[in-house]
């Protein structure tokens, strides 16, 4: 079997897919990519068992076929080689590779194809189609706030819930919940499926950044996302997603609106004198003036900053973590945020202060339990 396709070309399509190699693979095979030929298209796999990536692209091709192809060392191979056109020699019976270049020849040994897993087939599906700037929207706003931990597996991913009033797309991980809901996308199904951070952060690197409808199918077991000439496949995570609503305060009434990029500035700088393993920040509301304290008893240190607020409510004194803040202040797209608190003991929402149009994003963090007040 033999192809010809130019560097830029294969690397393009390799890059897209290497993020799903496991660097310590269950079986040996994975470390490969799995190359198929039919009619001049070249397909090319990559999976770790729970998600794939497929991408198509035509080549110069004399004849149908398949391989395995050590993964790392093609994109090594390709990565350092002039942009010009490569030749891929390969014999089916003993899965000799050989790569045939103007500098240069390259030689390499090739598995089996049919060694590769088969990729799940979906069969009977509902599918819905996702505008693929939405989908990196609902990603940015809810990835990192998914849990890393195993015993937790339904927070392990992406919460999609699309209903025919609305989507939302929720992550939790006990201590802060993101739900990012768009009223411009409905479908006259109930989809309510969990999707694994892994998969979810692997789409949003290969995502096209110009506006494209992306089409998701899927059943019990497993989704497809399908773009292009690319197409993801991951397994569900078959877990039963908290009840989120229900954990989303409805009374906080106790408003402070202030400048994110100010606030983000001033966490990043007091949180240098928190306490290393509570990262606390204490937040005290009087009149329009939020003061930002920390201290970190231990080594006797201790910081703490005025900002100006717009402030509609009783004077209130709450802790929370600032490492949580900082990453949800990162990830909100907004001028102005809006803190909406009740309690000191009470979850706090932080939300911008104006939504765009079809979009809104509802960020909630439970709070520290201050031992003392001043």
């Amino acid at each position: 079997m033999k192809f010809t396709a130019s560097t830029s070309t294969i690397l393009k399509q390799i890059s897209a897919l290497s993020g799903v190699i496991p660097s310590n693979p269950t079986i040996p095979i994975l470390e490969n990519f799995l190359f198929e030929i039919t009619n001049g298209v070249l397909k090319i796999t990559a999976s770790d068992l729970q998600t794939s990536i497929i991408s198509e692209v035509s080549v110069e091709a004399d004849t149908d076929g398949s391989i395995a192809i050590p993964a790392k060392m093609l994109a090594d191979t390709l990565k350092n080689l002039p942009e010009q056109p490569v030749t891929f020699n390969i014999d089916l019976d003993t899965y000799s590779i050989s790569i045939n270049s103007d500098n240069g020849r390259y030689k390499l040994a090739g598995e089996n194809a049919a060694d590769f897993p088969s990729i799940p087939q979906l069969g009977r599906a509902d599918s819905l189609v996702i505008p693929s700037d939405v989908l990196t929207d609902a990603i940015g706003y809810t990835l990192f706030a998914t849990s890393n931990d195993e015993m937790k597996p339904a927070m392990n991913g992406v919460f999609f819930n699309v209903t025919e009033e609305h989507a939302n797309f929720v992550a939790s991980d006990s201590h802060r919940l993101i739900r990012y809901r768009r009223e411009d996308l409905q479908a006259n199904l109930d989809a309510a499926i969990i999707i694994h951070k892994k998969a979810l952060s692997l789409m949003k690197n290969i995502l096209p950044s110009e506006r494209e409808d992306v089409t998701m199918e899927f059943n019990d077991q497993n989704a497809i996302f399908s773009f292009g000439s690319t197409k993801l496949i991951c397994r569900l995570i078959d877990e039963r997603f908290p009840d989120y609503e229900n954990v989303i305060p409805l009374n906080n009434d106790n408003l402070v609106t202030l400048d994110r990029q100010g606030l983000l500035g001033c966490l990043k700088r007091i949180v240098i004198y928190a306490n290393k393993s509570t990262n606390q920040v204490r937040f005290k509301v009087q009149g329009n003036e939020l003061t930002v304290s920390a201290e970190d008893i231990d080594f006797s240190n201790e910081a703490n900053e005025r900002l100006f607020c717009e402030h509609d409510g009783e004077d209130i004194e709450i802790g929370f973590n600032a490492k949580f803040l900082i990453e949800m202040l990162n990830n909100i797209h907004a001028d102005k945020v809006t803190l909406k608190l009740s309690e000191p003991g009470m979850a706090g929402l932080i939300v911008p202060a104006e939504n765009l149009t079809d979009e809104d994003v509802l960020m909630l963090v439970m709070p520290i339990m201050l031992h003392n007040f001043s």
